[in-house]
């Protein structure tokens, strides 16, 4: 059992898709925008934004996403999920890996290449002052179609995520949705995500549906609306990684010149 100091939060990124509708055998997060593959400018984020140890899940291709880090891999560890049985049981295969870990930990996608270090910092920054159990970091997008949408209670407080396949018409009107960047404390997510029940139809382990759960046992759910609509996009397709590709490429030129 590993042993990690918990003054700063760990990430775990979840890369072990095989990302079929990209038509290609290449891991889908290590498919090139802006030069780079997508994966590294979610490394790049965690790192910024203080985070380490940085856990990489990896499934499909893992020697290639591994190798792809050549030397700049000192803060990386590689946890395997051999079956892709959702993303629930994707963080639970880094318990060993975690070990006595008691902090909290980003947990996000390694096909959203769109996310910034300041958009996990103000996640973290919240997460701390409210003493969560965990935080949400959500968006505000004019369609959210195809997103899980984040319903509240009558307090005005998170009451759960609802999958846009799963949600009522009256949901679907809604336009906070959540873009898969959360922290967690990690001992309550771990034993939670043990107790967790497959979906009933696809057999998979989702951690969408442990922050509801959460949420009804605790109360210490919290919700940031920290997500620039522009920074939501994730890649699926190749359409999708132009798109994104353009994004970034508009960020960096704006970067540029403000330092020109």
């Amino acid at each position: 059992m590993t042993t990690h100091q918990t003054s700063r939060p760990a990430a775990i990124i979840l890369a072990a898709g095989k990302g079929t509708r990209m038509g290609s055998d290449m891991p889908k997060v290590l498919h090139p925008v802006c030069g780079r593959p997508m994966l590294h400018w979610v490394i790049d984020a965690v790192r910024e934004a203080g985070a380490g140890p940085i856990l990489v899940v990896v499934g499909h291709g893992a020697d290639l996403v591994k190798a792809s880090f050549e030397s700049d891999h000192d803060d990386i560890r590689f946890v395997l999920q051999e079956s892709q049985l959702g993303t629930g049981h994707a963080v639970l295969v880094c318990k060993d890996e975690l070990g006595d870990f008691d902090g909290d930990a980003f947990i996000l996608a390694g096909d959203g290449p769109l996310i910034r270090a300041e958009t996990l910092k103000t996640l973290l920054q919240h997460h701390a002052a409210t003493k969560a159990l965990a935080t949400l970091a959500t968006s505000i997008l004019d369609d959210p179609t195809g997103y899980g949408r984040i319903v509240r209670n009558d307090r005005d407080r998170f009451n759960a995520i609802v999958e846009d396949r799963n949600a009522t018409d009256e949901q679907r009107s809604i336009r906070e949705i959540y873009p898969s960047y959360a922290c967690f404390n990690v001992p309550e997510l771990i034993s939670r995500l043990e107790a967790l029940e497959p979906d009933s139809v696809s057999g998979e382990y989702y951690l969408t549906t442990v922050p509801g759960q959460l949420q009804q046992e605790t109360d210490r759910v919290e919700i940031v609306t920290a997500v620039p609509a522009e920074d939501v996009l994730s890649i699926n397709t190749p359409d999708q990684l132009a798109a994104v590709d353009s994004v970034l490429q508009s960020r960096i030129d704006r970067s540029a010149e403000a330092v020109s």
